[in-house]
């Protein structure tokens, strides 16, 4: 089990999760370029050295977020489709729940839309890389499922693997390009944006 997985498994008495829901309001509300890693202390109620011992650096943090917010996700469509015989029900079910979210999780996916581009390139701190990984893979994951989905609701003759990692894709970000300008006090609400999503990844299924 790694220092990271240890952390997860969380003692009475932890404070990750309080951090964890401090960075995401800061980082989705204000930014994380503006958040200061002494204000999530602060909020928190313990001393900034502190925070070193549950996250090495305020990357650390986010790229924990993220990961934690891929796995939500994936957890969410396997849960949500899991009982459902008909393919094309499962996918507009599947795409109903991603905006089925609480207004943290909304902050959430925000944050992980918004810094994408550190899931690229290579981390020097061991742990920022473990969660940048784990990251990847759960990006993986995530695409294969939608891929399989698709794949259900595609006629045999039609079945091509590649067009439906494609298709996957292209519906994963429709769906995830909503949270980088959904306001929840914004004109449209989720119910309202959700619908129009639905119906346009129903009409990408050949």
């Amino acid at each position: 089990m790694t220092v990271d997985e240890q952390e997860r498994t969380e003692s009475p008495r932890s404070k990750r999760r309080m951090i964890l829901d401090a960075a995401i309001d800061n980082f989705g509300g204000v930014g994380f370029e503006h958040t200061k890693w002494a204000t999530i202390a602060d909020e928190v109620g313990i001393g900034q050295t502190a925070l070193y011992h549950y996250f090495e650096s305020k990357v650390h943090c986010l790229l924990t977020i993220m990961s934690t917010e891929l796995e939500r996700s994936l957890e969410r469509t396997r849960a949500v489709t899991a009982g459902i015989e008909a393919p094309d029900e499962k996918i507009r079910v599947a795409v109903t729940a991603a905006f089925d979210v609480t207004p943290r999780e909304a902050l959430q996916a925000r944050i992980l839309m918004s810094h994408q581009d550190l899931l690229v390139g290579e981390r020097s701190s061991k742990r920022e890389e473990a969660e940048r990984q784990r990251a990847r893979e759960l990006v993986r994951e995530i695409e294969h499922e939608w891929a399989d989905l698709i794949r259900a609701a595609t006629p045999a003759r039609r079945r091509r693997k590649d067009d439906q990692i494609v298709l996957a894709r292209l519906m994963l970000g429709m769906i995830t390009s909503v949270w980088r300008w959904y306001r929840p006090q914004g004109a449209h609400t989720l119910d309202e944006i959700s619908s129009v999503v639905v119906d346009s990844c129903a009409r990408l299924i050949p």
